[in-house]
């Protein structure tokens, strides 16, 4: 689990790329939102935006005053500017985690900010002494294939969502995604 001075920088830095990028950010979505970090940078920052926090512990959400609900499946009616999915679908097994990944989709209207661990960050990246190993283990290209049915990769956590009228330069978009 990250600090929230962690999670606080890096919502700025992701606000600050939708800001570059003529986003405007009206609502947010944070699914999986454990203590609520994200959410709670929205609510004070941003007084304006729209936040949605949901988790499927009964116990989070009334501590943190999140929607109980469960991504592998549910997706809100409406579209979110932006949606935070960060080490979620880690704990659901592959057909959870492929109808999670749509229903991903489904709520996002420009920008998604997706992290999990893989089997390579496993390996070589998380230290595993106060990370939580009780998950699915996946290799990066598992994520990928699934993500690139409905994003695009932008890098750093991003995905853009391909029904979005967001305009890049060619260079801030990762190369698997780009046409040669």
């Amino acid at each position: 689990m990250h600090s929230r001075k962690k999670i606080e920088s890096l919502a700025r830095a992701v606000h600050g790329l939708c800001a570059w990028w003529d986003l405007p950010v009206k609502s947010v979505l944070e699914v999986g939102a454990g203590v609520g970090y994200w959410s709670d940078w929205y609510r004070r920052s941003h007084k304006k935006v729209r936040v949605v926090s949901v988790d499927v512990s009964e116990h989070a959400c009334k501590k943190y005053g999140h929607q109980l609900r469960d991504i592998s499946r549910w997706s809100p009616r409406t579209k979110f500017d932006l949606v935070i999915c960060q080490s979620v679908l880690q704990y659901l097994g592959d057909q959870d985690a492929r109808r999670a990944i749509a229903n991903l989709a489904r709520s996002t209207k420009n920008l998604l900010y997706f992290e999990v661990p893989t089997k390579q960050d496993l390996r070589l990246t998380v230290d595993r002494t106060v990370t939580d190993l009780e998950i699915y283990s996946r290799d990066g290209a598992w994520y990928q294939s699934e993500l690139n049915k409905k994003f695009r990769q932008i890098g750093a956590g991003l995905w853009v969502a391909k029904t979005s009228s967001i305009v890049l330069y060619e260079l801030e978009a990762a190369r698997s995604n780009r046409k040669t």
